[in-house]
């Protein structure tokens, strides 16, 4: 990825961003993936080795083998970080929330080694406190603020004032993946699993919260759109002040239905016509934990 372009820094995320690559290269975003293994023995990088789509055919076609992940090493950030100072660039490093994974400490320890050698390089290693497409926004408003021609420590500072604006709203198709990770109870989740109920859950500031449940796939699509209608009008949200997307999972025809109902529907609600309203695939980092299905919707404020 070509990095000799007049900005004034580098932005480096971990996969758990989400970003369709069109929009990772016109943007000049470096990924470092997460690994999946669907034995324990073999990892693949993800998008490098192993694509979202292949990781959810496979649940899709074993749907009793439940996949891992494995966070990005040291050495996997020291190679993308090694190469971009050595160019001599400035680097905003922004990671997974750390509650749900140790890839920042990695970042971190990567970003120690680096300086030893270049110590006239600014490396700056945040916690998003987001995952998959909301994450994908918070890099966005990052790009923004780059290409705006702030500088690194303008650009962290105004992150840092946003972050916590971000909010998604979702719900998987069974709670298995959700039972087998730990994410719920076990009494709560065979009880809605034998109920054959779609749990409703946001994730705000890296934290997991129930909203309830829904009986069919049709009713969980629009309890998603009504819980966060709910939220922008409880927080007063001018949502053309904030960046919104939709994610889906291994259904991309019910992925790009959903995202055009909550076009349609924001715009006619609210007068939100952002060209830049994205559809997101969750990847495979999220997907193992949320199983083949998700669907929802996320936003952040804009920087």
């Amino acid at each position: 990825m070509n990095s000799k372009f007049d900005t004034l820094f580098e932005i480096i995320s971990d996969s758990s961003l989400d970003m369709p690559q069109e929009l990772l290269e016109t943007h000049h975003i470096h990924v470092v993936p997460f690994q999946i293994s669907f034995d324990e023995k073999t990892y693949e990088k993800e998008i490098v080795e192993i694509s979202s789509r292949e990781v959810y055919e496979r649940m899709v076609q074993q749907p009793d083998v439940f996949p891992k992940t494995s966070m990005p090493s040291v050495m996997d950030y020291y190679e993308v970080m090694e190469k971009l100072a050595e160019a001599g660039r400035d680097i905003l490093c922004i990671c997974m929330t750390k509650k749900f994974t140790s890839s920042m400490q990695s970042a971190l320890n990567a970003r120690e080694m680096v300086l030893e050698k270049y110590p006239d390089i600014s490396i700056e290693v945040m916690d998003s406190t987001h995952a998959t497409a909301l994450q994908g926004l918070f890099v966005m408003e990052a790009v923004s603020l780059r290409d705006e021609k702030k500088n690194l420590q303008e650009a962290k500072v105004r992150l840092e004032e946003i972050r916590g604006t971000g909010n998604i709203i979702f719900s998987v198709g069974s709670m298995d993946y959700l039972i087998h990770g730990g994410r719920v109870g076990k009494m709560t989740g065979k009880v809605a699993t034998t109920l054959n109920l779609q749990p409703m859950v946001a994730m705000k500031e890296g934290e997991l919260h129930s909203l309830g449940v829904a009986r069919t796939r049709e009713q969980a699509k629009k309890k998603v759109m009504q819980l966060f209608c709910k939220y922008v009008e409880e927080q007063q949200i001018d949502l053309n002040n904030y960046r919104v997307a939709t994610g889906y999972g291994y259904d991309a025809a019910e992925g790009a239905a959903f995202h055009q109902d909550a076009k349609a529907l924001l715009k006619e609600k609210y007068g939100y016509d952002a060209k830049d309203f994205y559809s997101y695939q969750i990847g495979a980092t999220i997907g193992v934990h949320t199983g083949p299905y998700p669907i929802g919707i996320g936003l952040i404020e804009r920087a």
